[in-house]
Order: C-alpha cells, then sequence, then structure tokens
C-alpha cells in the first residue's frame, strides 16, 4: 500500500479497499455477461451440431463430387449462427432496447451493404437455390438460352458447365435462376424420334413394321415401352414415318450414337425390302418444246 503525504501536513493519507458496495455494483454486470454468453453458446451449439451437420448431409448427398460447395455451406451456417447467437445474446442480457435505438443505424449500414454487393450477393442466393433444387445436380446435362452442356460443378457464385465441344463456360448462377433450364435427359428413359420418308406408293402397313423391327435390334433401345411408329403427315409425293423408341438414362453421347445406329439399320432394312426412301420429286410439265438446230 502508498503512503500520499499532503503538502504542509505531516499526516498521510491511503486509498481505501472496495467495499461491498462497490462489488455489489459489479455484479449486473456480471450477471449480464453471463446471461449473453449463454445465449451465444446456446444457439452456437444448436447450429453447429444440429443444423450444420443436417444440412452438410443434404448437401453432400447432391454434390458428392463437389466438396467446395460442401465446405463453403458449412462455413456460412457457421457464420450466421454466430452472428444469430450474438443477437440473442445481446437480448437475453437485456440490451435489446439497444438494438431497437439503432435500428435505424442498423438499416442504414445494411441497405448500403446490400447496394454495394448487390450482384455477389445475388449470386449467393442463387447459388444456394441451384444446391438445394433437387432437378439440378453435377452431372445432368442441361440446356439455357442458346447453350447447352453437362454441369461439373456448383459454386456459390458461379456454376461451371462443359459444352459438347469440351469447353469449360463459367455461368453466374444469376443467370441459371432467372431463365429456362431444360433438361433433356432428365427423365429414367429418353425417347427418341426419327422420320422416315419414303414413296407415296409404298404399303405403309409393311413399313410401319420394318421400321419398328430395325429399332428393335439397336442395342441401347430398350425394350419396354417397345418401339413404335406412326404416320406422320403426307408430303409431295411421300409419307413421312415418325418411328419412337427409347433409351434409358442416355447420355448425350448415347443418344447420339444410339440415332446413328438406328438410321444405318433402318436403311438397310428397307433397301433389303425394296423399299423407296426420299424418292426424288416428280413434276408434270405442259408446253412446247422447240430444238434449234446448229449448222
Amino acid at each position: 500500500m502508498t503512503a500520499i503525504r499532503a503538502p504542509g501536513l505531516s499526516s498521510t493519507v491511503t486509498p481505501s479497499d472496495p467495499g461491498p458496495e462497490e462489488v455489489l455494483d459489479l455484479v449486473p454486470v456480471v450477471v449480464d455477461l453471463s446471461w449473453f454468453l449463454a445465449g451465444l453458446v446456446v444457439v452456437v451449439a444448436v447450429g453447429w451440431l444440429v443444423v450444420e451437420p443436417l444440412v452438410g448431409r443434404a448437401v453432400r448427398r447432391r454434390n458428392r463430387e463437389n466438396p467446395t460447395v460442401q465446405e463453403a455451406i458449412e462455413r456460412y451456417v457457421r457464420v450466421v449462427f454466430v452472428a444469430l447467437g450474438a443477437v440473442v445474446g445481446v437480448s437475453v442480457a437485456g440490451y435489446g432496447q439497444f438494438l431497437s435505438d439503432s435500428a435505424l443505424v442498423v438499416a442504414a449500414g445494411t441497405l448500403a451493404v446490400g447496394v454495394a454487393a448487390q450482384t455477389v450477393l445475388g449470386s449467393l442466393v442463387s447459388g444456394l437455390v441451384l444446391v438445394f433444387d433437387r432437378e439440378f445436380s453435377v452431372g445432368n446435362y442441361i440446356e439455357w438460352g442458346d447453350h447447352e452442356g453437362t454441369v461439373q460443378s456448383i459454386q456459390l457464385r458461379a456454376t461451371r458447365v462443359e459444352t459438347p465441344n469440351g469447353d469449360l463456360v463459367t455461368v453466374p448462377n444469376t443467370v441459371l435462376t432467372s431463365e429456362a433450364i431444360v433438361r433433356p435427359y432428365g427423365r429414367e428413359r429418353h425417347r427418341l424420334t426419327t422420320r422416315v420418308a419414303v414413296d407415296y406408293e409404298e404399303d405403309l402397313a409393311d413399313v410401319l413394321e420394318y421400321v419398328t423391327d430395325a429399332a428393335e435390334g439397336v442395342e441401347d433401345v430398350v425394350e419396354d415401352p417397345a418401339p413404335r411408329a406412326y404416320v406422320g403427315e403426307i408430303g409431295e409425293g411421300v409419307v413421312f414415318v415418325d418411328v419412337h423408341y427409347w433409351l434409358e438414362r442416355p447420355r448425350p453421347a448415347d443418344v447420339l450414337a444410339a440415332r446413328s445406329v438406328y438410321t444405318a439399320a433402318v436403311k438397310a432394312r428397307l433397301a433389303s425390302e425394296d423399299v423407296t426412301v426420299s424418292p426424288p420429286s416428280e413434276h408434270e410439265l405442259g408446253g412446247r418444246l422447240t430444238v434449234d438446230r446448229c449448222e
């Protein structure tokens, strides 16, 4: 303890030890801090131990080959619950009035950040929408606008798509969520249609039998449903026959290969049956023909 001597005085003054009243004044602060920590810990524990594993399993189930999305979403879940825990802790500690008094400042700050990062936030939200969309997954073949390709990865900001030419295209998620996306091979079985033009004089019953037999001979064509053929329409001197046949869970390359094999098979079958395919157009001409002799 340090003694303090006042000028001109022979007596000394020593500072007094904290009394019971001063200690009691610290109790409300400690209690508020305890409530704040309790609220923060409870919310963070629920988020990290309950919500994050559930969200992580859902994401891993749909993006097994995309660990980037898994780690990013788990990280964002933790950040969100830390921020939520802080808000809950402040409210539980009795400082909710402070937040309500500062609501205008908080709103202004949020608006400023939102305007400055509108594009980034839009891409992040769109990425979350795509991640949790059951009809949009890694490995799907998609068409959007004038583009198409296979989805390679789904990031929180953009999606990478490999085109049929082998190019890797990075597409902003906002583009995919704002346009119509077509999945031509999205179902378990994919139907192919091939149109064959035969001569008007051919027996259509026989032609329908020939073209369906040719489809049944293609290796990748499924038996159920069986290939079917219909008379489509009548053209100028020809009759168009539409043949429907199905493939099971095809890739784009499988579709091209099956269509090529079937085209060759139906051509060979119709040729063996002497069926005229796509005959040349014939026109009747009228009038006079004048021939000049060259001397």
